[in-house]
């Protein structure tokens, strides 16, 4: 059987995700049934049901004889296969790579991450991803017979498409992103299945939105870390900018006679913030700390050089980020990375700067919050751009099949799979 292409495909995948959301909310039932929650008619609805059934997305449970009235033939009734893997997220950091799977009700099945050095090639942290994701598979007892997309989050500026056409897999199924060095194309042709790409950064700032139950549609996003990278999330969706650098605060210049920053400028907030900035910065007064457990423990001491390069930093941060919110006026700022977690002090001081810079209207101000997700987290939200695109959820941001993505596992082990229960 040829499968549909361009419009059509859309439809149809439009169609099935109807049928597996009403399965999802509704729990099993017979095609009768699902045509009259969806809207579909009996013969689009066989199609689609009899496709899901073939790649084993939905399974028949039982028929309706124990509560069918007259003498016609019982009805099968269908449910959600438990063991079909709908999703992928894999986040490509700068040493590992970090894969979930989640099911058609956006919960996580298994997760898990492995390491690498980070000169390896992207063909090499591509196979790397891929090998995962088969231990992954074994390990949990789930299949790909409906994958219904995957999202891949890469570090670093990410180029927007322009007008250029969007490439296709040789099986011919669309590529949102180029990809380095071909890491979308290869997720693509091994799965069949539609691929999104973009900045891991950008992706954590979509997650951090719509996490919980204060998510939000306008949110301002920054993560200090080996460098500063920062997402916009504007309306529901995320903002990328004519060329893929909307949100790269951490190249805005602060100390015009700075350090050298390794974009070719000088004085970036990335020289000031980042973790090697502040370790640098402390240094140059006298405090030699080596990596961030030094950090960690000279803030659990209170030495006051820490505190000063630690508040310095985050006014620096705040100045940067006030910029932004004066522009977006978001509901949200967060602060990620580990460093923040461990130096309270940073969100702090970035909302005592933000009052100085802001209109002084109390329901102007912007929450400010330390991330709510780990930095492993970036493969959550490519998951949570997956959904955003779907061709059903892409007109609902809000659902409430999106918040619960966010329900993962625990930090994962290095190398090792999570499944759940």
């Amino acid at each position: 059987m040829q499968m549909p292409t361009g419009v059509h495909a859309l439809v149809r995948r439009t169609h099935e995700e109807r049928v597996m959301r009403a399965l999802q909310e509704n729990g099993a039932m017979s095609r009768g049934e699902i045509a009259r929650i969806v809207g579909l008619s009996r013969t689009t609805l066989s199609e689609i049901t009899g496709s899901l059934l073939q790649r084993g997305a939905i399974v028949v449970v039982d028929t309706d004889a124990s509560r069918r009235e007259g003498s016609g033939r019982p009805a099968e009734r269908l449910a959600l296969d438990p063991a079909s893997a709908q999703f992928i997220g894999v986040d490509f950091g700068h040493r590992r790579v970090h894969v979930v799977i989640a099911d058609a009700s956006h919960e996580i099945m298994a997760s898990g991450s492995v390491r690498y050095d980070d000169t390896a090639s992207w063909q090499a942290r591509t196979e790397l991803a891929l090998a995962l994701v088969d231990r992954l598979t074994e390990g949990a007892g789930v299949h790909f017979g409906a994958l219904q997309g995957i999202g891949i989050g890469v570090p670093g500026p990410y180029p927007a498409p322009g007008g250029t056409a969007w490439p296709r897999a040789a099986s011919g199924t669309t590529v949102l992103r180029p990809a380095p060095e071909g890491v979308d194309v290869a997720f693509a042709e091994r799965f069949d299945a539609p691929v999104i790409v973009d900045n891991n950064t950008r992706l954590a700032a979509l997650a951090e939105a719509i996490s919980g139950a204060d998510s939000v549609a306008d949110l301002v996003y920054v993560r200090l870390s080996d460098g500063v990278g920062g997402g916009l999330v504007v309306g529901g969706q995320l903002v990328t900018g004519s060329a893929g650098l909307a949100g790269e605060l951490g190249h805005v210049t602060v100390e015009p006679a700075g350090r050298p920053c390794r974009c070719g400028k000088r004085g970036c907030l990335e020289t000031v913030a980042s973790v090697p900035g502040i370790l640098a910065t402390c240094w140059e007064f006298g405090l030699r700390l080596e990596n961030l457990q030094d950090l960690t423990a000279a803030v659990a001491g209170a030495h006051p050089v820490a505190d000063r390069v630690l508040r310095e930093a985050a006014a620096a941060l705040g100045r940067v980020v006030g910029a932004a919110t004066m522009t977006l006026n978001p509901a949200k700022v967060v602060i990620g990375g580990e460093i923040t977690r461990l130096a309270p002090v940073i969100v702090e001081q970035v909302a005592n700067t933000l009052a100085g810079e802001l209109f002084p209207i109390t329901s102007a101000a912007p929450v400010v919050e330390a991330a709510r997700l780990s930095d492993d987290d970036g493969a959550i939200g490519a998951l949570a751009a997956v959904f955003h695109s779907s061709p059903l959820l892409s007109r609902y941001p809000q659902t409430t099949e999106v918040k619960g993505a966010l329900h993962a596992p625990d930090s994962t082990t290095e190398g090792a799979a999570h499944v759940r229960p």
